[in-house]
């Protein structure tokens, strides 16, 4: 007897297709294939492929119905809430004039001259003490400083009820950021200031660099994700949607911010994982396995924020935000900041772990779901060790001058460890670990029960071997 030639799957399969006890559906011929045949056929000499290339396998009726039901009241829960508190738009209040909270305009540096440091506060209309926001100025200064060389930028407002009008500023040779003839810049203005105080520069105008460095993002996804990254770059844009128009108005207006951050995380979920990868049981999958680490960073952030006493106002940004809007509850925004910012990283984990028990089952249909739970595991645990420094490195990095700062002061590691400001960090990167660390095994063991439990039907089955066999003369 002539055996049909396959390349051997991965993991290795039985030695022999001859059917033995316990497989009675596994003849030699191509004539009577069951439905775990047909999908071996269907991928063997042609898998290779990563999670997100292919279709995914065909999947029984009564699986369907299964998922069905966890997931329809799930997202109809979802759809409830979003329209329950959904936001009438950003609540109107009186500009405090402090950091964000003041009006800007746009405006050209139009000449830069230079001038001695020690002259720059004699000229009337000219100084820079008196309204030049955060740009440099000759007040308080050192000797030293006071005898080098200033520069005087003039700066004409481009935009706004005074767009023409110009105003200088007085910059120090060590101030960090120097002003040049021609440079594009933000100003902020203050109507109840003095006519001649009135703008002062507070930034520069980046909007071309960043839209530019956007376009060269947006090209490279679509190059190498090709329609996939189109589709990637849709889910980008209603996650900035639902946050800037459901999210944050949310919980200006006062709703929990715990609970719009679980409905808004959730609405970005659904729509991100089946918008990139398809409605299909893998999918699924992962958005079972996200939903419960998602509850479990809920539960591990919550008690262990109400614990350490954490109450989310640190810093000047927060404490503004507190003085504008005293009833928002500043824990309940740090957690649901915990939330969305785990999100991400765990779309990536749990979609990743579901495509690889999909794959492992493909390639060798034999193996039973504990079989499938330990190959996915070992590839999980490689996942693990990478998301998690991952993550670290990303508080660390967006922390470093707060770290740096305690560095300066001379701490101990427990002093800064439990200081608030420090322990805000240290628990959201702990609690998101926890969560990303926890999906990996609760994913895998969700796939893997669902692919070795599925049955398709007798027609998915057969025309499951036709469209893997086209998928492959594609690929050649």
């Amino acid at each position: 007897m002539t055996a049909p030639q396959h390349p051997p799957p991965f993991p290795p399969a039985e030695p022999s297709p001859v059917p033995g006890p316990g497989r009675p559906h596994r003849p030699d011929s191509g004539a009577g294939h069951g439905p775990e045949d047909g999908r071996a056929h269907g991928s063997g000499g042609g898998h290779g492929h990563s999670h997100s290339h292919g279709p995914a396998a065909p999947v029984s009726r009564h699986l369907r119905r299964v998922i069905a039901a966890i997931l329809v009241p799930f997202t109809a829960a979802v759809v409830v809430g979003l329209a329950v508190l959904w936001p009438d738009g950003l609540p109107a209040h009186p500009r405090s004039g402090v950091g964000f909270d003041r009006q800007t305009q746009q405006a050209t540096v139009t000449t830069v001259t230079d001038m001695p440091c020690a002259s720059a506060n004699t000229a009337p209309g000219t100084d820079p003490a008196s309204g030049s926001g955060g740009t440099s100025t000759t007040e308080g200064a050192s000797p030293q400083q006071q005898a080098g060389d200033c520069k005087k930028a003039t700066i004409r407002v481009d935009t706004g009820e005074g767009k023409g009008r110009t105003f200088t500023e007085v910059v120090r040779p060590d101030q960090s950021r120097q002003l040049h003839q021609g440079e594009k810049v933000v100003v902020a203005y203050e109507p109840a200031a003095p006519r001649d105080l009135q703008y002062s520069v507070t930034d520069v105008n980046r909007s071309f660099p960043m839209a530019l460095l956007a376009g060269i993002f947006a090209v490279a996804v679509v190059v190498v994700g090709r329609m996939r990254g189109v589709m990637a770059l849709i889910a980008l844009a209603v996650s900035f949607l639902i946050l800037s128009l459901f999210i944050l108005p949310a919980i200006l207006q006062g709703s929990n911010p715990l609970l719009v951050a679980v409905i808004g995380a959730s609405a970005i979920m659904l729509i991100a994982l089946y918008l990139c990868h398809g409605l299909s049981a893998r999918t699924s999958v992962a958005v079972l396995g996200t939903l419960i680490s998602l509850s479990l960073i809920g539960v591990l952030g919550s008690l262990f924020m109400d614990w350490a006493a954490l109450t989310g106002n640190t810093d000047d940004n927060t404490g503004l935000i507190h003085g504008l809007y005293p009833h928002i509850d500043m824990s309940g925004l740090l957690l649901a900041g915990v939330i969305i910012g785990s999100l991400g990283v765990l779309d990536d984990v749990t979609v990743t772990q579901t495509s690889a028990v999909w794959e492992l089952h493909e390639a060798n249909p034999s193996m039973g779901w504990r079989g499938l739970y330990r190959a996915g595991i070992r590839i999980g645990r490689d996942h693990i060790a990478s998301v998690v420094n991952t993550l670290v490195l990303a508080y660390a990095g967006a922390a470093l001058p707060l770290l740096l700062l305690f560095s300066i002061a001379q701490s101990s590691v427990a002093t800064v460890a439990t200081s608030e400001l420090v322990a805000e960090e240290v628990v959201r990167t702990l609690v998101g670990s926890i969560g990303l660390v926890a999906s990996v095994p609760v994913t895998t063991a969700l796939a893997a029960l669902v692919v070795s439990a599925d049955r398709p039907s007798a027609t998915a089955a057969a025309s499951a071997p036709a469209r893997g066999g086209k998928r492959r003369r594609r690929k050649r």
